[in-house]
């Protein structure tokens, strides 16, 4: 990844969030709170829990969903260095992608239970 001006990055830079497959491992959250300087009770990004329930089909649903916060800057001094945020370079199950809005778009089109959050 090439260094990305922050004031770009803000406009047209976005994090897409596949949390169909999330773990909850919380790496992304611990990431976060590392690069951040964080303190006790501070999320950057904070995974929320849905569930469990029984669906009417008999199978059950419970889900995570990594909600970045107002804390969250996309990593912008990562970012201008050509890293990628803190939360997906760490995420153990892959499922955190950063790049440029359209580029997310068209992959968020692709399947359900994704989410784009962009500054």
């Amino acid at each position: 990844m090439s260094a990305i001006d922050p004031k770009t990055q803000a406009n047209e830079y976005g994090l897409l969030i596949d949390y169909e497959f999330c773990t909850n491992c919380h790496t992304c959250e611990v990431a976060c709170k590392k690069v951040q300087g964080l303190t006790v009770g501070q999320f950057g990004i904070k995974t929320l829990e849905d569930g469990p329930r029984k669906l009417p089909d008999g199978s059950w649903e419970w889900t995570y969903l990594p909600l970045p916060t107002d804390l969250c800057d996309l990593c912008a001094a990562r970012v201008a260095e050509g890293r990628l945020p803190s939360c997906v370079h760490h995420c153990q199950s892959g499922v955190m992608y950063f790049g440029p809005l359209p580029e997310l778009a068209k992959k968020l089109a692709e399947k359900p239970k994704q989410v784009l959050f962009s500054r």
